[in-house]
């Protein structure tokens, strides 16, 4: 068997193919574990019951409700665009499936003589490939509320289009300084090359530093987390900056005029965007797969996955617990945040850490 599997894996078609049939069955599997977890953690908060009727405490309730989706008849409206119209509800769920190829979920396992990374591609910009494909999402939003064909899809994809690319940048700007403490620690403490690899990103949180705080890059790097963790909610529509779906509105958004399946995967993009986004968080602030436990015999290679998932649902229950208890934002108050709060925040918090690296590495001027 472990020669079967070791020349599986040196083949690099069988490998990619393996690998993104898992992450596709892996992200499909989060999203209805999601759902149910944000009814059960909304409803235990809000002192209500939530699903407890389909499966043990309502396990199969999300299941119940995406077969519901998937044979409900598919109404399309006769002013559509047909082609994009058809199109925006891919685009927005094939990004969320290739962001998810650039996180490193576990340790690499060594089988035989082959060593298999627990990660679709290993890109040194991966950084960049991530910021990439959440700006495309975008684009499917905007185009389902203009080839829906009616006023009200245009205008709740025309509001989704300003909060997105408004909090893109706040999110792109705190992510700038994790580069250059990653290039510090690359180059042993001086200002050099860096990387934008998830996996060394990872790496480099294994040991001791030179800087300041040894460790995970969230103790160093708070302000940055804080801002790019805020920007994640308002890149999701989560509440409280729900402003693109606003169900409690008369209309729901730039998704009006879809229902059925194309609804369905809408619906999924989003929690397999909150689950990408806090893995990406967990990977660049809190360590990735590292953890102890990873040298215990037979589950030593289960160790990892163990502590990045736990991380990372960590970072959805705070995603949950907001929502449970934050109220919707005003628009205004919305685009407030981010052009007048967050962008100048990102920005001053750039400057003084690219300072304090300078001064950490070549000293204080006039000495």
């Amino acid at each position: 068997m472990t020669h079967f599997l070791e020349t599986v894996f040196q083949s690099v078609f069988w490998s990619a193919v393996i690998k993104v049939v898992f992450v596709f069955a892996l992200l499909l599997l989060t999203a209805l574990i999601l759902v149910w977890f944000e009814r059960r953690v909304v409803a235990f908060m809000q002192n209500r019951v939530g699903p407890n009727r389909a499966g043990p405490f309502g396990i199969l309730q999300t299941l119940a409700d995406g077969l519901k989706l998937l044979f409900k008849e598919g109404i399309r409206p006769r002013k559509v665009e047909v082609g994009l119209y058809l199109a925006a509800p891919i685009m927005a769920m094939i990004p969320a499936f290739l962001i998810f190829l650039m996180v490193p979920i576990g340790a690499p396992i060594h089988i035989g003589e082959t060593t298999v990374t627990l990660q679709g591609a290993d890109l040194n910009i991966a950084l960049l490939f991530v910021l990439a494909m959440s700006s495309i999402a975008v684009y499917a939003i905007v185009l389902a509320g203009w080839a829906s064909g009616s006023k009200y899809p245009l205008l709740g994809g025309i509001r989704a289009t300003a909060q997105m690319i408004s909090y893109e940048a706040a999110m792109g700007l705190a992510l700038v300084p994790v580069v250059v403490f990653a290039s510090s620690q690359i180059a042993g403490g001086s200002l050099g090359v860096g990387t934008m690899s998830f996996s060394r990103i990872v790496a480099l949180q294994a040991g001791s530093f030179r800087g300041p705080v040894p460790g995970w890059f969230v103790f160093s790097l708070l302000p940055s987390f804080v801002i790019f963790f805020t920007a994640a909610i308002a890149e999701t529509n989560r509440a409280p900056f729900d402003l693109v779906e606003a169900e409690s509105e008369i209309v729901g958004g730039y998704h009006t005029e879809y229902s059925g399946f194309r609804f369905a995967i809408f619906f999924l993009a989003e929690y397999i965007n909150m689950f990408n986004l806090s893995a990406i968080a967990v990977t660049l602030f809190f360590g990735g797969w590292l953890g102890p436990g990873a040298d215990l015999p037979y589950v030593g290679w289960l160790v990892p996955i163990f502590w990045f998932l736990l991380k990372t649902y960590a970072l959805l229950f705070l995603f949950v617990w907001i929502r449970a208890t934050l109220p919707r934002l005003r628009y205004d108050q919305l685009m407030t945040l981010g052009w007048k709060w967050l962008i100048p925040l990102s920005l001053a918090w750039l400057v003084v850490f690219v300072l304090l690296q300078g001064v950490r590495v070549f000293g204080m001027p006039w000495s």
